[in-house]
């Protein structure tokens, strides 16, 4: 019974010993700001639309890529890539190449939501796509008048893709890309 006893006792102050308990990984607090908006109409692009007033253009282009236009989130550590291109014969090649893109990422998307886009008032077409899961881009669009003009756009983070992590951030920002698309107006 004594030895019952010890062997107890020995088996509690072992389990009770002054090494810490190690804690699961925590993610930061994200406080998001209230959301405002404001009308970008002075780039040098024949498009018009609504960005939050916390986002910040970019208007570094190359003499490789004069058509690029990004809008940086700094306080996010995200960027929404524009490309923007005239509309030729290539149209199909252009629509083509969007859909490509997004579909890439389905290795590691859980699933790809499509949202048509038509505001035949001001000749606004195309394809809005959420993208769930550790894919690198959470969500996509291509807008067009389908005659003269093709915008492309991918939301990335500079950060490795963490669903769990990211996806209050991505939700977030997601609605900011949508009121652009819902307020997107082509300039002729």
């Amino acid at each position: 019974m004594i030895a019952f006893t010890l062997l107890g006792v020995s088996c509690l102050l072992t389990a009770c010993s002054s090494d810490p308990i190690p804690k699961p990984t925590a993610y930061y607090r994200i406080d998001l700001p209230e959301k405002n908006y404001r009308s970008i109409d002075s780039i040098p692009f024949p498009f018009r639309f609504e960005l939050a007033e916390y986002a910040k253009i970019n208007l570094k282009r190359t003499q490789k890529e004069p058509n690029f236009l990004n809008i940086d989130f700094p306080k996010f550590n995200a960027r929404l890539h524009l490309s923007y291109k005239a509309v030729d014969t290539n149209a199909y090649q252009m629509l083509e190449d969007a859909r490509s893109l997004v579909y890439k990422h389905v290795v590691k998307a859980q699933d790809i939501h499509e949202n048509i886009v038509v505001n035949p008032e001001f000749k606004v077409y195309g394809t809005y796509y959420e993208i769930a899961g550790n894919a690198a881009s959470g969500a996509q669009f291509y807008l067009t008048d389908s005659t003269n003009h093709f915008l492309r756009g991918a939301l990335y983070f500079g950060v490795e893709p963490n669903y769990d992590s990211l996806a209050p951030v991505q939700d977030f920002l997601k609605e900011d890309i949508e009121r652009m698309i819902e307020t997107f107006r082509w300039e002729e």
